[in-house]
């Protein structure tokens, strides 16, 4: 029986590649996480082409540490996570499943993706070429942002930078990638959160929601959870 047991337990192992450790709990003293050993890729390439030797992995499915989950509030992309269209590597802002969630943090006006191993990645966010453009693409990079800062807002992920007056620092737009799911981009158009709000109650009231939103995008605000594990729509 003993013998049994331990094939048991090797082939497990060396079948899914996984290491588990109890779960760390938000706002407890620091114990070890749920973690995935397995090296999914050692190079990748981007949906624009460009070859990365940046290593992915599988998604880790318990915070760790300070670290958050990030996930849009509203329709058609609620609780659709923030993650790299690469998993654990530079790639495009994405809003995913939750079996594919990342984690974040801001760390001086830096939003930080974290990476097993102790490095981080930073979203960036495209410069605006002139006030024509009214959204801007992030990505996620191994170089720190120089376009703007982020912030926190109660629970809101919020982006500003200099020049630039926006009628909403918390207004994403999600916009259709039917490859690996919807990019996210900075709304720089109008739009209110109390808009939102009414739209979200059903009150029909005259406002900006949705006004001007561009073809094969919807408006988001996104928003950190701190909840042990990452969990679907319910």
């Amino acid at each position: 029986m003993l013998i049994v047991g331990l094939c048991l337990k090797t082939s497990v192992v060396d079948k899914v590649g996984l290491v588990l450790q109890p779960a760390l709990m938000v706002g407890h003293a620091s114990t070890p996480t749920t973690t995935t050993s397995r090296i999914v890729d050692t190079s990748t390439t981007t949906k624009s082409g460009a070859s990365t030797t940046s290593t992915s992995s599988q998604p880790i499915q318990t915070l760790v540490g300070d670290w958050l989950w990030i996930r849009a509030v509203a329709a058609p992309n609620f609780h659709k996570y923030l993650r790299s269209d690469v998993s654990y590597a530079p790639g495009d802002a994405i809003l995913g499943d939750y079996t594919t969630a990342a984690q974040f943090k801001i760390v001086s006006g830096q939003l930080q993706h974290y990476l097993p191993g102790g490095s981080v990645l930073y979203m960036q966010v495209e410069p605006r070429p002139d006030s024509s453009v009214m959204k801007l693409k992030t990505k996620f990079a191994s170089t720190p942002n120089t376009y703007g800062t982020f912030a926190w807002s109660g629970d809101a992920l919020t982006w500003t930078v200099s020049g630039i007056t926006r009628p909403n620092n918390a207004a994403w737009l999600a916009c259709t990638d039917a490859a690996v799911g919807p990019d996210l981009y900075i709304n720089l158009g109008t739009r209110s959160f109390h808009s939102v709000m009414d739209q979200n109650a059903n009150h029909p009231l005259s406002g900006n929601y949705m006004y001007q939103t561009p073809a094969g995008c919807a408006d988001q605000t996104i928003h950190y959870y701190n909840g042990a594990t990452a969990v679907p729509r319910i």
